[in-house]
């Protein structure tokens, strides 16, 4: 198992980090109490697992949010990178509470669907049809069903280290079980579909699509967890020679990068066009929704004219939260704002000065680490094998997967806890999204933040 989602080791109670932490919090420590008796590791999304527990959030304004006791935290998290305009932003707050007073529930088609579809045409070029989900692990689920049943071929690529959500076909391989294997709970014959890849390996690529039993090769764009593990642009234009080589269909996984990394999202900032693409996140405006896009006859498989037309048996599906109307709302509402212009841009150089100043940070406290990242995220390298890095001249091509994907989970879960206690909150593998709600303040205190947490670290001699 990956140590990335290994529990931490139990912190001990002569840390003085998790001292600070209990001082800080009696709230959250109560409500973890609670919750401890209701869920399993008390959380509600793997994620959320922070050693001895994680903040108990209650309101949220822009860049930052605020825990039951009070503590104001410089939000990096970013509803896991669904809020690419900042917490509660009045627009789509606004356009919620108004959708919200008709109804939550119609039951039945409605104006706000074709709004929230045509702004998402007009945004990605390769979406010929659209189908609403209501998570990113539907549309991935949905995505790979079409696929199948298009090409009539029975496996999927995916690369390892890339996640596409948590159901049947996207666990081996995402962060254990690289041989292929079944995790537990998963049918061996549904894993024995799945063909793991090396990431950026074209000649790996070429060679395992030669059988020809494959019906697509499913891929996070700009690499593994929002470019966590990097691909160059140069592998992606190749799968995409390779896949129509073959008469593989390519899927984009934009579920995090979608309209993050540009407005249409990586494939369309890179000028790939695939056969189909899954979106969420941003999609609805920080609530749950989600979306496949792609050819017209492959998603004419979902159509009760066109697929009997092509002498084909129609895909069942249905969901009732597809397209909701108030993820409606939220959705069309933010992708009119990123449909504007400057979105992307203004929180990519947010993102780039924020890389800039943590490194510098990093040099003057003499640590080999490195923080890196495109667009507008961020990632902190812990170095688990000692490389002789700089932090302003890391190379992260130069890494290899098992170092990102495998840090020491004991520094990893301090330095977390070291930053929510100075009021920093990243995702658990040390990384984070900027908004365009983040400001040359909010640099500055993170980058003191992660200073004051590099001491307190190096008091426990954990550094």
């Amino acid at each position: 198992m990956s140590a990335a989602l290994r529990a931490p080791p139990a912190a001990g109670d002569n840390s003085g980090i998790v001292a600070a932490w209990r001082d800080r919090t009696p709230g959250s420590a109560h409500l973890a109490r609670e919750a401890a008796d209701l869920f399993p590791s008390g959380i509600t999304h793997d994620g959320r697992l922070v050693d001895p527990y994680g903040p108990y959030i209650v309101r949220a304004q822009g860049a930052h949010k605020w825990d039951v006791d009070g503590n104001r935290y410089v939000d990096f998290y970013g509803g896991h990178g669904a809020l690419i305009l900042g917490q509660a932003h009045p627009v789509v707050t606004a356009r919620v509470a108004e959708v919200e007073a008709q109804g939550t529930q119609f039951g039945a088609s409605h104006p706000l669907e074709v709004r929230w579809g045509q702004a998402v045409k007009r945004l990605v070029p390769s979406a010929e049809r659209i189908r609403f989900t209501s998570s990113g692990t539907e549309a991935t689920l949905m995505a790979v069903r079409l696929a199948r049943a298009f090409t009539g071929r029975p496996k999927l690529m995916r690369f390892k280290g890339h996640f596409h959500g948590w159901h049947d076909h996207m666990t081996t391989g995402f962060a254990s079980h690289f041989d292929g294997t079944p995790t537990p709970g998963v049918l061996a014959g549904v894993a024995e579909g799945v063909v793991l890849a090396e990431p950026g390996d074209i000649a790996d690529v070429t060679a395992k699509l030669a059988a020809g039993d494959v019906a697509a090769v499913i891929v996070e764009p700009n690499g593994a967890s929002f470019g966590q593990v990097p691909l160059r642009p140069e592998f992606i234009a190749a799968l995409r020679k390779a896949t129509e080589a073959t008469g593989t269909l390519l899927i984009l996984d934009e579920v995090i990068a979608g309209f993050r990394y540009s407005p249409g999202g990586v494939g369309a900032a890179l000028g790939i066009v695939p056969d189909l693409s899954t979106w969420a996140k941003i999609l609805a405006g920080g609530l749950p929704g989600g979306c496949v896009t792609g050819r017209r006859d492959i998603l004419d498989l979902l159509d009760f004219a066109a697929a009997p037309a092509a002498k084909r048996e129609k895909i069942g599906h249905q969901g009732t939260y597809n397209a909701n109307p108030v993820s409606a709302a939220a959705g069309s509402a933010a992708l009119e704002i990123i449909a504007q212009g400057g979105v992307c841009e203004r929180a990519a150089a947010t993102a780039a000065d924020l890389r800039a100043t943590l490194n510098d940070t990093i040099a003057e406290e003499g640590l080999a680490w490195a923080v890196y990242g495109e667009s507008s995220g961020w990632h902190i390298f812990l170095n688990p094998k000692g490389r002789d890095i700089s932090p302003e001249r890391f190379d992260p091509f130069a890494v290899t997967l098992d170092e990102y994907k495998n840090p020491p989970a004991r520094l990893m879960g301090r330095l977390r806890l070291a930053l929510l206690v100075n009021g920093i909150d990243t995702s658990g593998r040390l990384s984070g999204f900027t908004s365009i709600a983040h400001t040359a303040e909010d640099i500055a205190h993170t980058a003191a933040a992660l200073r004051e947490s590099i001491r307190m670290l190096r008091a426990e001699g954990e550094v």
